[in-house]
């Protein structure tokens, strides 16, 4: 079953990154987790992308879910293109939601995903507004 990105969801980043040999399991596919990882760089690699990247010592995102809907085996040797949408924009939090194919196989889904993503604090460890530069780039 195939998610359902929201109607109001936005496209903001596209990475396509090599499926390396490391991220297959013993069934010679690539291992679950993997594909935690790689919602996990687009994650980060969008964040620095616009300068959100974040900082131990000021604000940031940090997730507090996850999960992912896996379809068809992704496997070694390949790249996967990852594209990441947001939606819901709230006072503080946003929600991030990622599909992957394979490069050589544009438009076909291996596995979809998401998380609530919230800007804290960290050294205040809670959350606060989102900064306007951020709700810039949602609408």
């Amino acid at each position: 079953m195939k998610i359902e990105i929201p109607a109001n969801k936005k496209l903001v980043f596209e990475l396509t990154m090599p499926i390396r040999w490391g991220d297959m399991d013993a069934m010679g596919h690539v291992n679950n987790t993997s594909y935690f990882r790689y919602l996990e760089i687009i994650r980060i690699e969008w964040a620095r992308s616009i300068g959100c990247q974040p900082d131990p010592t000021g604000d940031g995102i940090v997730i507090v879910n996850a999960f992912c809907n896996f379809y068809r085996q992704l496997e070694y040797p390949g790249d996967v293109l990852i594209k990441m949408y947001v939606s819901d924009v709230g006072r503080s939090s946003f929600e991030t939601w990622a599909t992957m194919e394979r490069a050589d196989a544009p438009g076909a889904i291996y596995a979809d995903g998401g998380a609530t993503t919230v800007w804290v604090n960290f050294p205040a460890q809670k959350s606060v507004p989102l900064p306007d530069r951020l709700r810039a780039i949602f609408e």
